[in-house]
């Protein structure tokens, strides 16, 4: 008896199993390499946390003790009257003089001025240099130099000198304009008070259009500017100075009540747009 042998099914439904059965296995491989990513990308993950992990949040007090350390590493900018100070220093002469017959200064008389052209001319107050047999200027670099008087304002008590030598670079001061100075305004005072070369003071303008009678000669200076940033004998014929460093004026006299040589409070200043005239500087 002969052993029957399986039998292939043959025909179009063997064909759509076989198909069937390729379909499951493509599948079953596509299933399994979908997982093995999602398991690397999942063990990536991980293992990038533990490597580099997420920065803490930060706290209200973590703020504000961020903030209190800026502040206090912040350099703060220079005051206003530092600036200002740089900018009218190198314009600045010391004028000192040989008076005859003042005994109780020993004859030498010390005052202020700035230099307001590029040819070196100063502008000072005329009663710091009027009675002077000599007179010498000392520039900001320190150069010293003779000057005589090139011409003088009585009735604004204003004189321009030029001096016989000047320093290596001239740097004339900038001038303001005084027609646009207004009570209350920020103004400094750079002289010479008590012979103490380059001193500041600040104050405001305390007044305008002041009238101020001049002891010898009868006269009176008018328009004057009031102010009251601290200015001592020495102060004279030195600049008055805007916030931004420009001269609105030139320092000629203190309020006086009681004689004596000291300030109480109330200066005054020719306005530029009137001192200037005398050097030649246009009006404004």
């Amino acid at each position: 008896m002969n052993e029957s042998s399986p039998t292939r099914e043959t025909g179009p439904g063997a064909a759509a199993a076989g198909l069937a059965a390729s379909r499951r296995r493509r599948l079953a491989l596509i299933a399994g390499s979908t997982a093995a990513g999602l398991l690397l990308a999942l063990l990536g993950t991980l293992l990038y946390g533990l490597l580099f992990p997420a920065p803490a949040l930060a706290t209200l007090d973590d703020v504000d003790a961020r903030v209190a350390e800026a502040l206090a590493s912040a350099t703060p900018p220079p005051p206003n009257s530092a600036l200002v100070y740089q900018v009218i220093f190198p314009s600045l002469v010391f004028i000192q003089t040989q008076v005859e017959g003042a005994p109780q200064s020993g004859g030498v008389g010390v005052g202020s001025g700035v230099v307001v052209n590029e040819s070196g001319a100063i502008l000072t107050a005329l009663h710091v240099v009027v009675d002077a047999v000599e007179i010498e200027v000392i520039f900001a670099d320190g150069t010293h130099a003779g000057a005589e008087i090139l011409t003088t304002e009585p009735e604004s008590d204003i004189a321009v000198l030029q001096p016989d030598g000047l320093p290596e670079v001239v740097v004339p001061a900038v001038l303001g304009n005084s027609n646009a100075v207004r009570v209350g305004d920020l103004t400094y005072a750079v002289g010479n008070p008590l012979g103490l070369a380059g001193s500041l003071s600040a104050g405001v303008v305390s007044g305008l259009n002041r009238t101020l009678p001049i002891e010898q000669g009868g006269l009176q200076l008018e328009g004057l500017i009031q102010f009251d940033a601290a200015v001592n004998p020495g102060n004279s014929g030195g600049p008055l100075l805007n916030r931004t460093g420009q001269v609105i004026g030139i320092v000629t006299a203190l309020a006086n009540p009681s004689r004596q040589d000291s300030f109480t409070g109330i200066g005054f200043a020719v306005p530029i747009g009137s001192a200037g005239g005398a050097a030649g500087l246009p009006a404004y």
